[in-house]
């Protein structure tokens, strides 16, 4: 795409002046071979001009000065020497009968645990407000100890960690200072399909690089709380809470993630659309949490054949599996098998549209449904009640067969046990290799990763077997942080872990 983008740019300004008139002799010398013809037919209308190529250079002026580069560190207590001397004394006592050559512990002075700070990750952000408010990732600022936002001139500070949201990865930091250069918000209903949209951040460091491309599609669909904004813009570990910017040097959206099935980049990354981005932040900047409604219904989708079999006009809605007992839902009458078409007066034409809004309904809330049953539509009143914390993952059922972790000391030394794909995996998930995380401690924790997430790739190698796997981590350099693609779902992304020095 950048050659053919070059091929198409002039190659300096006297020549992007000399195109017009390069372009009218082309016409004329095809007048000459045309066949004359009536003055009636002269006098059609030309052809539409082509339209130029976008020129990013007003934007990054603009925009540049708003988007930061936000560094996490990590504060660790290190053992004393004594304490290690002291396991040493036992392995000696155990095994050769002595004590250590030199000489017992309580002839040397007791060292007291250190604690340290060890550099956690790299990512991106914006400012929201000219008082210091910052926009980023919610997994860029996860368990940091400490927040370094960067600005474009070099100036340097340590963040404050307002809230952050997992749901909808959105987190807000506050900086002390003033007068800063803030972002202006778009508007994302004028968002379309095909036009250009422009990236900056600090991909793998770099900070203030810009990437540019397309919308690809609005509304998207990934089975996470918000719908994305799909973009075939550039987006690599370090982009991530940076803004993507329409023409207009508006932000409309904050870039989250990547998507892949073959563990490679595939020119497709999606962005956090920024109108539910300052829903999120206005809650967090007021009480630091969000809170979510929640009416106790699990939901399906209605296909074509369920619709024409109960009479539905078309396949809309949200089919209802189950409903939890003593659930808003339960209360208001809601039933296994109902069709839920309208939440508060808003239709539901997809599955995915009723969790989101409800969730944006304020906890105590009474409002309407209107469900599908048996041949005839109905209203039900509900009152909304309030979502609660994430569950955590839950473990495989006793006595099923699980892949036995794998022990190596390249899995060990980057915290993660992990395990061979079976072949019934292979075929589920639709993958070649890969390796399942059976359990994610100290570094690779910190890096987000968590049981049930497959490893595709190690340090930009793609690893098909625990053989494979083995094999990459003990080839990459662990005195940097090291690269892992990984699928959670059927959604790709990279984490960064950074493995304690050899």
């Amino acid at each position: 795409m950048t050659t053919h983008t070059e091929r198409l740019l002039p190659s300096s300004p006297a020549a992007a002046r000399r195109l017009p008139a390069l372009a009218f002799a082309a016409l004329s010398s095809l007048t000459v071979l045309l066949p004359l013809q009536p003055a009636a037919a002269q006098a059609a209308p030309a052809a539409p001009a082509a339209r130029a190529l976008p020129d990013f250079t007003d934007l990054v002026d603009q925009v540049g000065p708003s988007v930061v580069n936000i560094r996490t560190i990590e504060r660790v207590t290190r053992r004393g020497s004594g304490e290690m001397d002291e396991e040493m004394q036992e392995f000696f006592r155990r095994f050769f009968g002595q004590p250590l050559p030199n000489g017992p512990r309580q002839n040397r002075p007791q060292q007291q645990p250190q604690e340290e700070e060890r550099p956690r990750g790299v990512g991106s952000g914006f400012i929201l407000t000219p008082d210091g408010y910052v926009m980023t990732n919610a997994h860029v600022v996860e368990d940091a100890s400490e927040v370094l936002v960067t600005l474009p001139d070099k100036r340097e500070f340590k963040a404050r960690i307002v809230g952050a949201d997992k749901r909808t990865d959105v987190a807000v930091v506050k900086i002390d200072a003033t007068g800063l250069p803030a972002v202006k918000v778009g508007d994302i209903s004028r968002l379309r399909v095909g036009e250009w949209v422009m990236a900056i951040g600090s991909p793998f460091g770099l900070e203030n690089t810009v990437t540019a491309g397309i919308v690809s599609a609005k509304q998207r669909d990934t089975g996470e709380y918000l719908p994305f904004i799909q973009t075939d813009v550039a987006i690599n570990p370090g982009n991530s809470g940076g803004p993507l910017i329409n023409m207009r040097g508006e932000v409309v959206g904050i870039n989250s993630q990547i998507y892949s099935r073959s563990g490679g980049f595939m020119g497709i990354s999606f962005s956090i659309p920024i109108d539910e981005a300052i829903r999120v932040s206005d809650q967090l900047r007021a009480t630091g949490r969000v809170s979510r409604g929640r009416i106790g219904v699990q939901i399906d989708q209605v296909t074509k054949d369920v619709a024409e079999s109960i009479g539905l006009p078309k396949a809309q809605g949200a089919l209802v599996r189950g409903v939890e007992g003593g659930s808003p839902g339960d209360k208001a009458g809601i039933e296994p098998g109902d069709i839920i078409l309208k939440y508060d007066g808003r239709d539901i034409e997809r599955p995915s549209d009723l969790p989101r809004m409800v969730g944006n309904t304020k906890p105590g809330t009474r409002t309407t449904v209107t469900v599908f049953r048996r041949g005839g539509t109905r209203d039900l009143s509900i009152t909304v009640a309030e979502l609660e914390a994430d569950a955590p993952a839950r473990r495989p059922a006793a006595g099923r067969e699980e892949p036995k972790p794998s022990a190596s000391a390249a899995a060990k030394s980057l915290g993660l046990g992990v395990a061979e794909l079976t072949d019934a995996q292979r075929r589920d998930l639709k993958l070649r290799g890969g390796v399942r995380v059976e359990s994610a401690t100290d570094a690779a924790a910190r890096a987000g990763l968590r049981e049930g997430d497959i490893i595709l790739s190690v340090a930009n190698v793609e690893v098909g077997s625990l053989k494979e796997f083995d094999a990459a981590v003990n080839k990459a350099d662990r005195s940097k942080p090291v690269s892992v693609l990984f699928r959670r779902g059927d959604w790709a992304q990279y984490a960064l872990i950074r493995p304690a020095a050899r």
